[in-house]
């Protein structure tokens, strides 16, 4: 009930993020090229992209202690365009309970993907660890991505299952520290043969807004800090870039070019950075 409380303190105090411009970095490929092999990229010829389901929750029942969501709507509406442009055949859930948002994305895991090169959801709500908020209380993200394991989702087998998940996963702020650098992340992974069994948690990949135990920010006109990002990137590079490439520009936006300003000192000058959990076993373009 303290954390609620903070939070709600939080959104009663005037802040404003600062956007903080970095310098011009030069994102060409050509002096790095990256070695793209098929047998490490997932298929996505299939007749559809796939569906991608957006759950925007912004008004909360009285008893949870949430306030309302000021912002999301402005992120659904970017997401809904950015997931579209890349061929996702996208809906919008507003306001949606608990045991609705289960009840959704148990229909859709059991809908045929077999003509779908992969599937994505997106959470926009309030959040601890572990936990999501439906408008009448909290419930488990395990709960909901595990209806798309492979021995639940057999038609999605094999192919990416994407989770953007836009919430505050502890009441803890990031103070932020001075630094200059930043150190290189690369990996291969290997193919598996289709003939033998593959893990049922396989091919799912978790983009969180922020790191386990943190506060994540938003703001009220213009959206959250981690979907501002995540748009901006698939705009520009949706369509070019692997996905681990792609969050990881969005983790670079979100680290410089965020930083939040509040009239009470407790609540200002803070930091947030993303937080990728991936199990995909190849390569994913979405060209």
């Amino acid at each position: 009930m303290q954390n609620r409380k903070r939070r709600l303190l939080i959104f009663l105090t005037s802040f404003r993020h600062r956007i903080i411009t970095p310098p011009e970095k030069d994102y060409s490929s050509e002096s790095h090229p990256r070695i793209v092999s098929s047998t490490f990229q997932y298929k996505m010829s299939h007749q559809r992209v796939g569906k991608c389901i957006i759950i925007n929750n912004k008004n909360f029942d009285d008893n949870t202690g949430m306030n309302v969501r000021n912002g999301t709507d402005q992120d659904a509406g970017e997401l809904h365009k950015c997931f579209k442009s890349l061929g996702f055949d996208v809906s919008i859930y507003n306001d949606q309970t608990c045991d609705k948002m289960e009840h959704l994305l148990k229909e859709a895991s059991q809908e045929d993907h077999s003509d779908s090169s992969c599937f994505a959801c997106i959470l926009l709500s309030h959040g601890e660890e572990g936990m999501i908020y439906g408008t009448d209380g909290a419930i488990p993200i395990k709960t909901m991505t595990s209806l798309f394991r492979g021995d639940k989702c057999k038609s999605l087998v094999g192919k990416p299952k994407l989770f953007f998940i836009q919430a505050c996963r502890g009441s803890e702020f990031d103070e932020g520290v001075q630094t200059d650098s930043g150190p290189p992340n690369d990996t291969i992974e290997t193919d598996a043969n289709p003939s033998h069994k593959i893990p049922v948690e396989a091919d799912f990949l978790f983009a969180y807004s922020t790191v386990p135990g943190y506060y994540s920010w938003r703001n009220p006109g213009r959206g959250s800090w981690f979907v501002q990002a995540l748009c901006s990137v698939l705009n520009e590079f949706g369509k070019q870039l692997e996905i681990m490439q792609i969050l990881t520009r969005v983790n670079y936006m979100v680290a410089n070019n965020f930083e939040s300003w509040s009239e009470d000192p407790r609540y200002s000058e803070k930091k947030q950075i993303p937080c990728v959990v991936s199990m995909l076993t190849k390569e994913l373009y979405f060209n």
